[in-house]
C-alpha cells in the first residue's frame, strides 16, 4: 500500500485518479482548493486519508500545504494533477503574488511543492499534447512583455511541466519522475465532445504512480501516445537547469539535492524522454 497525494482531486481526472487508487487499497491524501470544495468531496471518499487544503494560485498557501501534509507521513507518491486554462481569456490574471495565474497553478505550483516536500519515489506532472504549441520564454514568464496568448499561455505551461518532471528526473535520479498526455478529456476544460473518459486518462496517471510494469518503472519519460516529442533543446540539461533556477527565484525556495535516504532505496535511475505508449 503506498501512500499517495492527488492535487486537484476535487473533479474531473484527479478525481477519478484518487477513485481508481482508493479502490486499489492505497492510502489516497486529496487536495482541495478551498473549504467549500473538499465539504462536496468528503462525503464521496469516506476511504480517503484525508483532505489537505490550499490555492495553489498562493506561493504561501502552497508553501502552506506541503506543512500540513507531513501529518499524513512520507508521500510515496505525488500526482501533479490540478491546473486551469484560460485560453479564451482576453487579456493575462496576476495572482497575488504578481504572477500569471496559468503559469502560476501549473508550473510553479507543483515546483514548489516538489521542492517543499520530503523526496518522494514518484512524481506525475501533468503535460498536454498542446504541449507541442508552447513556446520556451524564460525571461517572460510572466507575459510582462509578449502579447497576451491564452491559448499560448497553457501550451507554455504544459511544456514547462514537461521540463520540469525531466529536470527533476535529472536532480533526483532516486526518484521516477515523469510527465504524461492524458489526452483530450471529457472534464470541465475539455468539454463534452472530448473524446477521452476520464477514467481512461486517470488509468495512465494511476500507472506511473503504482504501476509496476517495465513501462511504468521509467523516469525522465513523456507518456503519450500522439507523435509529438520534445525537442533536444527542450531537453538541454542547462536549459532544464535554468528552469528550476527561475521557480527557485520565484518562490524563494530552491530544489534540494537528492536526499541520501532515497539513494538508498535503489530506485530506477533518470533518463531522457523516450517515445513511450500512453
Amino acid at each position: 500500500m503506498a501512500t499517495i497525494l492527488v492535487t486537484g482531486s476535487t473533479d474531473g481526472i484527479g478525481r477519478r485518479t484518487a477513485a481508481h487508487l482508493i479502490a486499489r487499497g492505497h492510502r489516497v491524501v486529496l487536495h482541495a482548493r478551498t473549504e467549500e470544495r473538499a465539504a462536496a468531496v468528503r462525503s464521496a471518499f469516506p476511504a480517503a486519508a484525508g483532505i489537505a487544503i490550499g490555492d495553489l494560485g498562493s506561493i504561501a498557501e502552497t508553501t502552506a500545504l506541503a506543512g500540513s501534509l507531513a501529518a499524513f507521513g512520507h508521500l510515496d507518491a505525488v500526482v501533479h494533477n490540478a491546473g486551469i486554462a484560460r485560453l479564451d481569456a482576453p487579456a493575462r490574471e496576476l495572482t497575488g503574488d504578481g504572477l500569471e495565474s496559468t503559469f502560476q497553478v501549473n508550473v510553479l505550483a507543483p515546483y514548489l511543492l516538489t521542492a517543499l516536500l520530503p523526496q518522494p519515489e514518484r512524481l506525475v506532472f501533468v503535460s498536454s499534447a498542446m504541449a507541442a504549441d508552447g513556446v520556451l520564454d524564460l525571461a517572460d514568464l510572466r507575459y510582462d512583455v509578449r502579447p497576451w496568448n491564452g491559448v499560448e499561455a497553457y501550451s507554455s505551461s504544459k511544456l514547462l511541466d514537461l521540463m520540469l518532471a525531466v529536470a527533476v528526473a535529472r536532480r533526483w535520479p532516486a526518484t521516477m519522475s515523469n510527465a504524461m498526455d492524458p489526452g483530450w478529456v471529457r472534464t470541465k476544460m475539455g468539454g463534452d465532445a472530448a473524446p477521452t473518459s476520464p477514467d481512461d486518462a486517470a488509468r495512465i496517471q494511476v500507472r506511473l504512480a503504482v504501476g509496476t510494469d517495465p513501462d511504468d518503472l521509467v523516469s525522465g519519460h513523456y507518456v503519450s501516445d500522439r507523435d509529438w516529442r520534445p525537442s533536444p533543446d527542450h531537453l538541454d540539461p542547462a536549459r532544464l537547469d535554468d528552469l528550476l533556477a527561475h521557480c527557485a527565484g520565484l518562490t524563494g525556495v530552491a530544489l534540494p539535492e537528492e536526499s541520501a535516504a532515497a539513494r538508498s532505496g535503489g530506485h530506477a535511475p533518470a533518463g531522457q524522454p523516450v517515445p513511450a505508449a500512453g
